[in-house]
């Protein structure tokens, strides 16, 4: 979107920089909260009375803090981003994050270029197991990271995996009754991004009921003004599997993508397929990012009517 960064000409879609949260997932109402104490004083997470101010611990300010810029609703001076303000400000679409489209809206925006949280952007855009344990992931980022010529600790990436699953995984109670540590305080368990049964865990593939066509075309727009800049068509393969694209962020499938750019056509006449030669494309518009942002601005003006 218009509103977050200009990607034109992005060149590193994540930093491999691992364990930055103090082992904590974003809990309910941090970044609302750190959002509004940057807005109103972008020192505050240095300052020595941030934990009274903050009401947590010293480390959860130092979560907090990281938080609001992984998602980036702050940037590196602990300022408010447009993005920040689009959603969360006085005005935004939806400052108290009640709806879960907003969650999926920050999920999104936690992976897209540049990404400060590299073991997310890894489990969900480099690694293509359905069914996996916590040993899989962290086999994967082993080797992963030595794409990066950085060396790494396996404690940082455990840390990461760990905070990874308390974050999304959800509980199927019918296979294993044994709760997940600290889940029930994420507001991110609520997309069902990930089932959670005994040792393993499995991505859910497909429709959620709480992931509108709104947030899946926009971001696909949003993906191509950067994946595809060069271009005024993008394929449906693309949108659906190349790194990084909301088919991988949101683990979709054909048909819901298909269904989702077909509901949001009948609103937008530029969202339009086209159909060459059997490879099926959605076609761009000038700006994507422009109109990817309008169809969420209507998406929220709906929602709040």
């Amino acid at each position: 979107m218009q509103t977050t960064l200009n990607l034109k000409h992005q060149e590193n879609p994540v930093n491999p920089t691992f364990a930055n949260h103090e082992t904590f997932h974003p809990r309910f109402g941090w970044l609302k909260k750190g959002f509004d104490a940057a807005k109103k004083n972008p020192g505050v997470f240095l300052q020595d009375d941030a934990p009274v101010r903050l009401g947590v611990g010293k480390n959860m300010v130092r979560a907090i803090r990281y938080w609001c810029s992984a998602f980036k609703l702050i940037d590196k001076s602990n300022s408010p981003t447009a993005f920040g303000e689009k959603l969360l400000g006085n005005n935004g679409w939806d400052a108290y994050l009640e709806d879960p489209a907003s969650l999926w809206l920050l999920h999104w925006n936690l992976l897209k270029p540049t990404c400060e949280a590299a073991a997310w952007y890894y489990t969900f855009n480099v690694f293509r197991d359905l069914d996996f344990t916590k040993e899989d992931i962290l086999a994967g980022l082993q080797d992963y990271i030595k794409s990066f010529d950085k060396k790494i600790a396996d404690s940082s990436f455990i840390k990461d995996i760990s905070c990874i699953l308390r974050m999304y995984a959800t509980q199927d109670f019918s296979r294993d009754n044994s709760p997940i540590e600290d889940s029930i305080d994420c507001p991110f368990n609520e997309l069902g991004l990930i089932r959670h049964f005994g040792k393993s865990y499995q991505f859910k593939i497909g429709a959620k009921a709480n992931l509108p066509a709104s947030m899946i075309v926009a971001t696909c727009l949003e993906y191509a003004s950067w994946a595809n800049q060069d271009s005024n068509t993008i394929t449906i393969r693309k949108l659906l599997y190349d790194e990084g694209s909301p088919g991988m962020v949101f683990k979709l499938t054909e048909s819901v993508l298909f269904g989702a750019i077909e509901k949001v056509a009948k609103e937008f006449n530029a969202i339009i397929l086209e159909d060459t030669a059997g490879l099926i494309q959605l076609s761009l518009p000038e700006n994507p990012e422009i109109l990817a942002e309008e169809i969420l601005d209507r998406y929220y003006l709906r929602e709040q009517s």
